[in-house]
């Protein structure tokens, strides 16, 4: 137990050592050699530049309003990802017929859909959470689809014996939690996906708020300190999301993993 106190501790000073390292190097470029806070602000202006009342006065508003489209495009993903994933990875008639549109369709680049979801939804929190979702959307097929594929046949056998005998009962009791390191995988990849796609859909003005809308407005104005500070806010927030989602699926999903080494 000593040992293993002592190894944490080891490499949160580590961490600690580096962050501050990073800091420091930072400042030292950006206040000595660069010296223009348009081509670099320095450390020391973004954090003036996170407390001054023209971000505080609406961060929250603009956190609220970031999450939402994020939820909105995510969740989506989720209630058509997985099930039709799943669904292609077990019956291969429907693999056969989807397969070639998904094949198509996947290459094309979030960004590119844009035009049409201003099209579709206009200037809306949907037409913002569509872009997300077309970024979220392939990772958590594919990672349903591989899980699915993926499922022993013995444990397919096993299910047999035991009494599951229809395909619903054998997806929901044999093959949907053997899948589910890979279904949490393709979710976790679409979740930094659909983040990074986040930015590109606020900023076609779905919504005066969100984090990705403010970013593009401070560099209209040339304000880089305050461009910083939204690119940080959008790193930190994609960690602490990012992190809940693994201790939840390490807790609750994939409790039955531990120990092993992967």
């Amino acid at each position: 137990m000593n040992i293993r106190l002592h190894s944490r501790i080891r490499r949160e000073l580590l961490t600690a050592l580096s962050v501050a390292a990073a800091i420091v190097l930072w400042q030292v470029v950006a206040e000595f050699i660069v010296d223009n806070r348009i081509i670099l602000p320095s450390f020391t202006d973004v954090v003036a530049a996170f407390l001054s009342p023209a971000v505080m006065n609406s961060l929250l508003i603009d956190l609220g309003t970031s999450l939402l489209h994020f939820g909105v495009g995510l969740g989506a993903a989720l209630l058509i990802g997985i099930p039709l994933g799943v669904g292609m990875g077990w019956f291969r008639t429907l693999d056969s017929l989807a397969d070639p549109i998904i094949e198509v369709l996947r290459p094309i680049p979030p960004l590119a859909w844009i035009p049409f979801a201003i099209i579709w939804f206009g200037l809306t929190t949907q037409a913002a959470g569509f872009v997300i979702f077309v970024g979220a959307f392939f990772p958590i097929l594919t990672g349903a689809y591989t899980g699915l594929r993926g499922v022993p046949k013995t444990f397919v056998e096993a299910g047999k014996v035991l009494g599951c005998d229809t395909n619903l009962e054998l997806i929901r009791h044999i093959a949907l939690p053997a899948a589910l390191p890979a279904i949490a995988s393709g979710i976790r990849v679409a979740m930094g996906v659909g983040w990074m796609c986040l930015v590109a859909a606020e900023i076609f003005g779905v919504s005066r708020y969100g984090i990705g809308h403010k970013l593009w407005v401070s560099y209209s104005l040339q304000n880089m300190p305050n461009v910083v500070v939204y690119m940080l806010i959008l790193g930190f927030l994609g960690l602490v999301i990012d992190r809940l989602f693994r201790a939840y699926t390490d807790s609750r999903l994939l409790r039955w993993r531990t120990g092993e080494v992967v």
